[in-house]
């Protein structure tokens, strides 16, 4: 298993923050999807540019403060934790990401890929 781990301070309101991040069918801040499908209240698929989907499970919402998932596609599956706080009018938010390789090849680039992707898609926030 791969974790990986971010954590920043972002100068914008929390809720605003919360809105970006859990609006699904909202993805283009995210440069890394060619789209969004959602399934129902509690699943959702997203495509890569090359069309490649991975779908995603959310098991907690506690809005403004905590939202996780299971994620898999064929190369992996993992979960997904997202804490959000509020200081000072700005947004502290920390992410984790467990993820289990499903074929031996992807091991070894999986965590960098992750953290490459998450740092990369929050400063587009």
């Amino acid at each position: 298993m791969t974790t990986s781990n971010i954590k920043a301070t972002l100068s914008c309101d929390i809720h605003k923050v919360w809105e970006i991040i859990t609006a699904v069918k909202n993805y283009t801040w995210r440069s890394n999807l060619s789209k969004t499908e959602v399934i129902s209240s509690r699943q959702f698929i997203e495509y890569t540019k090359e069309g490649y989907p991975t779908t995603f499970t959310i098991t907690v919402t506690e809005p403004y403060k905590r939202w996780e998932f299971d994620m898999e596609n064929s190369n992996m599956k993992g979960h997904w934790i997202g804490l959000f706080t509020s200081k000072d009018n700005k947004t502290e938010i920390d992410f984790t990401e467990y993820v289990t390789v499903k074929k031996i090849l992807y091991e070894a680039f999986c965590k960098i890929l992750s953290e490459k992707s998450n740092r990369h898609n929050l400063f587009l926030i």
